[in-house]
């Protein structure tokens, strides 16, 4: 008579937790259906009568202060798009900052948010400003070649030679670049500084500096940003230099109104290093990178496919996952950025998508 009796027991000790959850939970489930969602009303919201006036008013002066413009039938698929679109970048030719001094492989530069007609006047003012002078210059090259600084004390000091010149010392010229930037409307500023065994004649060919001198060219460069950072209210304009806008240095590749790859005029390591940036900023995530074999491993599913629904309320965020691959390859003497899908994934994203959101932060 006994063993019966502990079926209840055992029973109580059960339902009591699972019924204590099941009212917990109860609420929770039901909670969206107790409020009206009236996200959504105004698709379903009828048009009220025209307004009437009173004979003998003038109408004119009543009307809509913010008139709805009409919305055809076929265009009420816009109301509910799959993703929420994202605002348009109203920054998205600016800069974070309007100088910036970048470094990659041993070699600087001064990036500015300016383009290259409005910055070669600025650089000349800043050598003779600077006690340098310009000697040779070449708009059509973008190169400018100071006086020898050996015989300016001011320009000794700035190029970091020796307080008491000697004549049997090797001569030392400073050479500016003026480029048009990756990014649209950029210019990039390039400094070396040239040791020579005697005066040179003319311009020389551009070189950029050795690494040894890195230091060098990023004081040179960061002294050029304040500079031109002091005068930015100049409105000087270089018709000479107009040449120097060029061609893009990215371009998106289409075949069939399709996206098929970007093409970079740069080398290998620099194309690497702004794919890398350009990923970061798009928040594209990056699984795996291999440089040497030159391939990304991105995650590039959507919000929504990222998302686990109401119950990614009570997990960890999800890790990223391997869905597309980008490649950077030479060819014909540039480079070569193309993506690909993997099989496994089933995502409304296509390579063409990833290309084309990539080109976006790459120019």
């Amino acid at each position: 008579m006994q063993v019966p009796g502990r079926i209840p027991v055992v029973w109580r000790g059960i339902a009591g937790p699972l019924a204590a959850g099941l009212l917990v939970l109860a609420p929770m489930l039901s909670g969206c259906s107790l409020l009206e969602d009236r996200s959504e009303r105004y698709v379903q919201a009828s048009e009220g009568p025209e307004l009437k006036v009173p004979d003998g008013v003038d109408g004119s002066r009543f009307g809509q202060a913010m008139p709805i413009p009409p919305l055809a039938d076929g265009d009420s698929r816009k109301l509910f798009p799959d993703d929420i679109p994202r605002p348009p970048d109203m920054t998205s030719e600016i800069l974070q900052e309007n100088y910036v001094v970048e470094e990659l492989d041993g070699h600087a530069w001064l990036l500015v948010n300016e383009v290259p007609g409005r910055l070669w006047p600025q650089v000349t003012a800043y050598l003779n400003e600077r006690g340098l002078g310009v000697a040779h210059d070449s708009p059509q090259l973008g190169v400018m070649q100071t006086e020898v600084v050996n015989f300016s004390k001011r320009a000794r000091d700035l190029v970091e030679l020796a307080d008491q010149p000697s004549g049997a010392e090797p001569r030392v010229v400073l050479q500016a670049k003026v480029a048009p930037g990756i990014r649209r409307k950029t210019t990039e500023i390039h400094l070396t500084v040239r040791t020579l065994p005697d005066t040179p004649d003319g311009l020389l060919p551009w070189e950029e500096g050795p690494e040894e001198t890195l230091d060098l060219q990023k004081k040179l460069l960061t002294d050029l940003g304040s500079f031109l950072k002091a005068r930015e209210e100049s409105k000087s304009f270089s018709r000479a230099a107009l040449g120097l806008t060029g061609e893009p240095l990215v371009k998106l590749v289409s075949q069939d109104e399709q996206p098929v790859a970007i093409r970079m005029e740069l080398d290998f390591g620099r194309a690497w290093a702004e794919v890398n940036r350009a990923l970061s900023e798009a928040r594209i995530a990056i699984v795996d990178l291999n440089r040497s074999e030159g391939w990304f491993y991105v995650d590039f599913r959507t919000e929504d496919e990222r998302s686990s629904g109401w119950f990614g309320w009570f997990s960890d965020a999800e890790e990223p996952r391997h869905t597309h691959t980008l490649t950077v390859r030479e060819q014909d003497g540039a480079i070569l950025v193309e993506a690909s899908k993997l099989e496994s994934y089933d995502g409304e994203q296509s390579a063409g998508d990833l290309l084309s959101r990539l080109f976006e932060y790459l120019y």
